[in-house]
């Protein structure tokens, strides 16, 4: 059984060895820690943005990076808080459209069906969720295509997303999940 904690703690200081990362198929990031990952770990960035850029990846799926660890500069760490892999869920088809609840399944069960031989295989036990572009707010949030317009709703966090996640996430065997929340959103 998974672990699903709800925290606070900035992600970027987790010790995780699987970031997960909500993304759009475009390539492109507005949330300022997705735009801090893109210096922090540039390889993973440039796997996704060719994904994104050459049609392969697609809303729905996920794409799980093995990070190429550094080994001198200024981008090693330390502390130990580097992780080996960086998951993209793409769960948007464009950085101003909300999340939709079949791309997020879709995604999760992406994720997971990746995430079981890690955990099986290469000893994987600790993962961290940003939250914070699943959560529509803002009225911009809503603007989307002429053709989406009739069905396409934000997802409530209480009542559709933080279920969503703890259906697709809490049976995975011997792992721990973080869930880094936005200070306005209580635990």
């Amino acid at each position: 059984m998974t672990t699903l904690r709800l925290t606070h703690d900035p992600i970027l200081n987790s010790s995780a060895q699987v970031l997960i990362l909500p993304v759009n198929s475009m390539g492109i990031f507005l949330d300022p820690t997705l735009m801090r990952t893109k210096s922090l770990y540039p390889d993973s960035y440039q796997r996704y943005y060719r994904a994104c850029r050459d049609g392969s990846l697609k809303v729905g799926s996920c794409l799980l990076h093995k990070r190429l660890r550094e080994t001198a500069g200024l981008g090693i760490s330390s502390n130990n808080n580097q992780p080996s892999y960086i998951a993209h869920l793409v769960v948007s088809n464009h950085p101003h459209h909300p999340v939709q609840l079949q791309w997020l399944t879709a995604a999760l069960f992406d994720l997971r069906q990746q995430l079981m031989p890690l955990i099986r295989y290469k000893g994987l036990r600790t993962t961290a969720l940003l939250t914070r572009p699943l959560l529509s707010n803002s009225p911009k949030n809503n603007i989307t295509e002429k053709s989406h317009t009739s069905n396409v709703t934000s997802l409530d966090w209480d009542t559709v997303t933080l279920p969503l996640l703890t259906q697709h996430l809490q049976d995975i065997p011997k792992a721990r999940v973080d869930i880094h929340l936005p200070k306005s959103i209580t635990i």
